[in-house]
C-alpha cells in the first residue's frame, strides 16, 4: 500500500491513500489504543505541520502538552495520559520507531534500488542524460535540468525552471536521536516541491519533508552551495545568495532577499520582504526588517552601537 501527497501551497501534507482508522495503525505498530477503534486516521506529519487526522509522535515528557494541545487528532506517545476531548492516543513503548513503522509501512522507500517508473517530463524539457532521476517524479514544461543532478522520489518540479549541475533534490533529512549509543535516524517520506519560474544554482542540496513537503516558492532565485533543510517553505520571488544555510521546518516570506554565509536556526519564521545581510544568524522570529550580525540585529541598531564603540577609543 502506497501513500499520495496531496500538494497545497504552504500547507502540503502526506496523506495515507485511502483512509484508516485507529485499530489498523495500532495493529500495525503492536501499540495500545485509547479511542474508538474507527477514530479516522488521515497521514502523519511532524509536530511544525500538523493538522487534523494526523498522527504526531512525542517520546519525552518535555513536549507532552505542545503534542497533546496540537492540531493533530492522533498521538503517538510513551506513556499513558489523559486523553484531550475529540483525540485518540497511541501507546508505545517507542513512539520514534513506530513512527517510521508506520510512514514506511505506507510509503515505500527506493533510495534509487530500483529502475524508475511515473517519472511525469513536461513538453520542451530538457534533462541531460548524466542526471540521475528517482520515483513518481513530475517535472513540467520547459524545465531545464543540467549535468550530474540528482532527483530524489516524490519530486515535483515546475514550468520553466533552472537546475544546474550538482544539485540534489530530496536528499534525506537531518533528523536523528541518540539510541544506544548510535545516531538513529527518523526516516523521510516527504518530498521537494520547485514551483514555476525557479533557478537553483551548482551544488545546492535541498532536502525532502520528514512527512510533509520542502517548497521553493514560484520565482525564487537560489545561487551556488545553498542547503534547505527538510520541511522549510521559502516563498515566491526570494534570492538566496552562495553558501547559506536554512535548517529544517522554516518559513521564508515571500520577496526575502539573503545574503552570503547566513544561517538559519530550525522553526524560524521570516516575515515577507525581510533582508538578511552578509553572515547573519538567525535564532528567532524575525519581523520584516534589515538585520546583520551573529544574532540579527536590525541594521541601524548595530550602525549605532557599532559607532558608540569606535567613539569610545
Amino acid at each position: 500500500m502506497h501513500s499520495e501527497f496531496c500538494f497545497i501551497r504552504k500547507i502540503t501534507v502526506m496523506r495515507f491513500h485511502s483512509p484508516q482508522n485507529l485499530k489498523t495503525i495500532a495493529d500495525i505498530i503492536g501499540a495500545k489504543h485509547i479511542g474508538p477503534e474507527d477514530f479516522e486516521v488521515l497521514g502523519t506529519n511532524e509536530i511544525h505541520r500538523v493538522q487534523p487526522g494526523d498522527i504526531v509522535f512525542v517520546n519525552h515528557p518535555k513536549y507532552y502538552d505542545k503534542a497533546l494541545q496540537s492540531a493533530a487528532t492522533i498521538i503517538l506517545i510513551d506513556k499513558e495520559v489523559k486523553c484531550p476531548e475529540g483525540k485518540a492516543l497511541l501507546v508505545s513503548d517507542d513512539p520514534f520507531r513506530d513512527f517510521n513503522k508506520i510512514n514506511t509501512h505506507f510509503t515505500r522507500i527506493y533510495n534509487f534500488t530500483e529502475e524508475l517508473h511515473d517519472v511525469e517530463i513536461g513538453e520542451g524539457t530538457h534533462v541531460h542524460p548524466s542526471a540521475v532521476l528517482g520515483n513518481n517524479i513530475k517535472i513540467g514544461k520547459n524545465t531545464l535540468i543540467f549535468p550530474n543532478v540528482v532527483i530524489g522520489d516524490r519530486t515535483v518540479i515546475g514550468d520553466n525552471v533552472i537546475i544546474q549541475s550538482g544539485t540534489v533534490l530530496g536528499g534525506d533529512a537531518f533528523y536523528y536521536r541518540k539510541l544506544n549509543g548510535n545516531f538513529d535516524r527518523l526516516i523521510s517520506v516527504g518530498n521537494v516541491i520547485i514551483e514555476n519560474n525557479v533557478e537553483i544554482g551548482n551544488n545546492c542540496t535541498i532536502d525532502r519533508g520528514v512527512t510533509d513537503s520542502t517548497v521553493i516558492g514560484e520565482g525564487s532565485v537560489l545561487d551556488n552551495q545553498i542547503q534547505v533543510g527538510h520541511d522549510t517553505v521559502i516563498g515566491k520571488k526570494c534570492l538566496i545568495a552562495s553558501q547559506v544555510g536554512i535548517a529544517g521546518c522554516c518559513i521564508i516570506g515571500d520577496e526575502v532577499t539573503i545574503w552570503g554565509q547566513v544561517g538559519i536556526a530550525s522553526g524560524n519564521t521570516i516575515e515577507a520582504g525581510t533582508v538578511l545581510l552578509g553572515k547573519t544568524g538567525v535564532n528567532r522570529d524575525l519581523e520584516k526588517g534589515t538585520y546583520i550580525g551573529m544574532f540579527a540585529e536590525d541594521y541601524k541598531t548595530y550602525l549605532k552601537k557599532e559607532i558608540k564603540l569606535r567613539n569610545l577609543e
